[in-house]
C-alpha cells in the first residue's frame, strides 16, 4: 500500500571511502520537557538501529558512529496521550556524518532545520529544487479535494487533473537526474536516483545511470544493496523467462509456478490490508472471468503477515476471488516478493504460455486491453 559542488564534497566525505564517520546531533525544538522523548533510528547492516534521549528545556542530544553518511530520522515522541497523528508525523530527515548537526525548531521537529556536514546540506539544496513541484502538487491536491464527487468523474476535468499530474511527475524527475548527474560522489547522488526510478525501476534506463556514481558510493552498503535490487529487477524484466517459485495456498498445499506453463497467467502480488489492490480486485475479477476460458488464470501471492491466515482468506472470498492463491505469511518479506523485487503493491506480471514476462502492472481497463491483444 513510497534527498552543491563536487570537489568539496569529494574533499568532505571521507566517510564514503572507508573512515568511520563520527556524528554528534544537538537538537532544540521550543521548551519541550520529560516526559517527551527523541528518538534518533536508521539502518545499518541491515539492522534497524534505535536511540533516544530526554528533553531538558528543548533541548536534546545523540552521539555515535557509522560505518559511512547515512540517512535517519529523528522523531519526537509525545507520550500516549498524544495521537497517533502527531506521534507519526513529528519527524525530520538526518544525515549522520562526520561533525556537529544542529536541529532547530521554535515549536515542531517536522519544521527543523537542520545543518551541519554536506550531506545535510545537499539534502537541503535538494528539497529547494523540489519545493515548486511540491507546491503544485499541494495546489493539484487542493483542486481535487475542492471538487465533489460527480464533478471529479467529469471525464474532462479528470483528464486535466491527470495531465497535470504526469507533467509534475516529468518535471520532478528532470530535477533528480540533473540533481544525480552533479553528484556522482555523493550518498545524496544515489538517493535522488532511488527516487527517481521509484518502485518499478526499468532496469535499461536505471543501471547506467547508477554506473555513473562514483566506485565509493556504489560500494557503500546502500550502494551494494541497490545493485543486488536493480539485479532482481532485471531477471523480472520484459522479455525475460519468469523465476520459478513454490509456495502454499490457504490449505498449506504447495503450489508452484511451473504447474501453470502453458497458460497466460497474471502474477498477481497484494495483501487483504492493502487498500488499492482491493479497489483493484473487481478490475482482475472483470478480467479473469472474461478470459478464464481462454488459456488465462491468475495466481495471487499475497503478503498478508503472520497470523493473518484468517483475514487473508476471509479477504479472497469478500472479493470473489476464485482463482489460485499462496502466500508464506511473511509479510513484506514474502520470499517471492523479494525474488521479484516487489516494495510496493498492488502490482502484476503478465506471463506467456512459455513462462516468459510479456508485461507488468496492469491496471483496471488496460489489463482486459493487453489479454485482447494477446489471446485471439
Amino acid at each position: 500500500m513510497r534527498l552543491s559542488s563536487i570537489l568539496p564534497g569529494l574533499l568532505l566525505l571521507p566517510a564514503l571511502a572507508g573512515a568511520q564517520t563520527n556524528y554528534t546531533i544537538k537538537g532544540k525544538v521550543g521548551q519541550l520537557n520529560t516526559p517527551i522523548k527523541a528518538y534518533l533510528r536508521y539502518a545499518a547492516d541491515g539492522k534497524q538501529v534505535t536511540d533516544s534521549a530526554t528533553l531538558t528545556n528543548g533541548s536534546f542530544e545523540f552521539a555515535g558512529t557509522v560505518k559511512e553518511p547515512t540517512r535517519a530520522t529523528v522523531s519526537l515522541y509525545y507520550g500516549p496521550t498524544a495521537s497517533r497523528f502527531v506521534n507519526g508525523t513529528e519527524r525530520v530527515k538526518v544525515y549522520l556524518e562526520n561533525g556537529t548537526i544542529s536541529v532547530e525548531s521554535a515549536d515542531s521537529i517536522k519544521f527543523a532545520k537542520v545543518k551541519g556536514g554536506i550531506a545535510n546540506q545537499e539534502s537541503n539544496d535538494l528539497d529547494v529544487l523540489l519545493k515548486p513541484l511540491e507546491k503544485r502538487n499541494a495546489d493539484l491536491m487542493e483542486l481535487w479535494m475542492s471538487k465533489s464527487e460527480a464533478e471529479r468523474k467529469d471525464s474532462v476535468f479528470y483528464a486535466g487533473v491527470m495531465a497535470t499530474n504526469d507533467a509534475i511527475v516529468k518535471d520532478r524527475k528532470e530535477v533528480l537526474k540533473k540533481f544525480i548527474a552533479s553528484k556522482p560522489r555523493s550518498v545524496l547522488g544515489l538517493e535522488a536516483l532511488q527516487e527517481y526510478a521509484g518502485s518499478f525501476p526499468d532496469y535499461e534506463e536505471i543501471k547506467p545511470l547508477f554506473n555513473t556514481l562514483a566506485a565509493n558510493v556504489q560500494k557503500s552498503e546502500a550502494g551494494v544493496k541497490y545493485a543486488e535490487r536493480l539485479e532482481r529487477v532485471k531477471a523480472v524484466a520484459i522479455g525475460a523467462i519468469a523465476p520459478g517459485f513454490t509456495q502454499n495456498d490457504p490449505e498449506g498445499k504447495p503450489v508452484s509456478l511451473a504447474s501453470f506453463r502453458g497458460k497466460y497467467v497474471l502474477i498477481d502480488f497484494w495483501a487483504s490490508w492493502c487498500g488499492p489492490c482491493r479497489a483493484e480486485n473487481p478490475s482482475v475479477v472483470k478480467a479473469y472471468n472474461a478470459y478464464k476460458d481462454k488459456n488465462f488464470t491468475v495466481l495471487g501471492v499475497s503478503l498478508d503477515q503472520e497470523g493473518a491466515h484468517d483475514k487473508w482468506v476471509k479477504a479472497i472470498a469478500d472479493d470473489n476471488l476464485t482463482w489460485t492463491q499462496v502466500s508464506d505469511l511473511a509479510f513484506w518479506k514474502n520470499a517471492v516478493a523479494q525474488q521479484y523485487a516487489v516494495n510496493s503493491i498492488p502490482q502484476n506480471f503478465l506471463l506467456d504460455p512459455n513462462g516468459k514476462i510479456i508485461a507488468k502492472n496492469l491496471r483496471g481497463k488496460k489489463l482486459e486491453d493487453k489479454l485482447a491483444e494477446v489471446i485471439k
